[in-house]
């Protein structure tokens, strides 16, 4: 898609209200998948597309690290939600693949005093066989799902996590407890 005017909804205020329900329904609930689509030029999937398109503005640093940082992307976020696109340690949100996002030290982790100061990833990759047990808040009991590596948290500061998969999105919070499978 070289058209930065193409993509996006098709019928925004309904999908973006169902896009930012199952981004609130993905944290609450860690691990679980929830669909979400939107046309964007590659590589975005339709599921981290619909993300951006709901969660990014004007006032909103993105970072697009590795295959992500595209003239066509960033022409695209710029017309679609004018997100300024910015380096890791000043991004609110941040796209790539779980390798590109690394260091994840370079993303903001909060302080003390406004924890909620912390950058939200947004994760592509592919969902395959369960690799970790997820327990905490939200999780009756436990759930295990494919996770693509450990993330630094120091509850309550941290990184939230959105990982995508085509149209599929899920969440892992700060709050949620990792083990190895």
């Amino acid at each position: 898609m070289d058209d930065i005017f193409a993509g996006g909804f098709t019928d925004a205020p309904r999908q973006s209200a169902d896009a930012f329900r199952a981004a609130l329904e993905a944290m609450a609930r860690p691990g679980t998948r929830h669909a979400l689509q939107a046309q964007a030029p590659a590589p975005l999937s339709p599921a981290a597309a619909a993300l951006i398109l709901t969660l990014t503005d004007t006032g909103t640093p993105l970072h697009l690290a590795g295959a992500h940082d595209t003239d066509a992307v960033r022409r695209w976020i710029g017309f679609h939600t004018g997100a300024p696109i910015c380096p890791a340690a000043e991004a609110q949100f941040a796209i790539g693949t779980w390798d590109a996002l690394h260091p994840l030290d370079r993303f903001a982790m909060g302080d003390a005093e406004y924890p909620d100061r912390s950058a939200t990833l947004i994760v592509e990759m592919a969902f395959g066989r369960p690799t970790h047990r997820l327990t905490g808040p939200g999780i009756d009991g436990h759930l295990d799902a494919h996770i693509p590596g450990d993330r630094p948290v120091a509850f309550p500061l941290g990184l939230d996590l959105f990982l995508t998969s085509g149209g599929e999105m899920s969440a892992l919070p700060r709050t949620t407890r990792l083990e190895a499978l």
